[in-house]
């Protein structure tokens, strides 16, 4: 549940400490915020509600998680989601993003194949439809937020002071 959180807070702490500086002080005035940064808004917190519903779910419908499952979730967050995570923020920030876009792309790749080992191996056939619109909900929520930030950080480069 908290990894389902994370992201969206440590977003948003991280806005608020590097707008204060002075080549992102943009970032104090909303209507100044480029079109991305509203689709990672809004599509990162469709995602965050849905994992939210999920885990909702699976408590009010006494769901268990098998041992197997939850390693492969496990290796999806901790071995995919957290360095992802780590690598956008340093190249959000960084004067020169476009060296962080090999490494961003491999490990989205090896995020996404973790993801769907989890979700064909486990869920394919266990989930019922509520529970499989949850999980594509929070998927394509955080496929669109990451698309926005992409755009942003490799195709916006004179934001980042560059």
């Amino acid at each position: 549940m908290l990894a389902s959180l994370a992201p969206g807070v440590l977003f948003v702490m991280a806005l608020l400490v590097v707008s204060q500086q002075t080549r992102f002080s943009w970032l104090a005035e909303p209507r100044h915020y480029p079109w991305e940064f509203w689709v990672v808004g809004l599509a990162g917190t469709t995602a965050t509600a849905a994992g939210v519903a999920d885990w909702r779910y699976h408590r009010v419908a006494r769901l268990r998680v098998g041992p197997r499952e939850h390693l492969a979730e496990f290796l999806a967050l901790a071995g995919g989601g957290l360095p992802l995570f780590l690598l956008m923020c340093a190249a959000s920030v960084a004067h020169r993003p476009l060296m962080y876009l090999l490494p961003v792309l491999v490990v989205l790749i090896g995020t996404v194949a973790l993801i769907c080992y989890d979700e064909f191996v486990f869920h394919r056939r266990r989930c019922d439809r509520w529970e499989a619109l949850l999980h594509r909900t929070l998927l394509a929520g955080h496929a669109a937020a990451f698309l926005a930030w992409a755009h942003f950080c490799f195709v916006r480069e004179n934001l980042h002071g560059g």
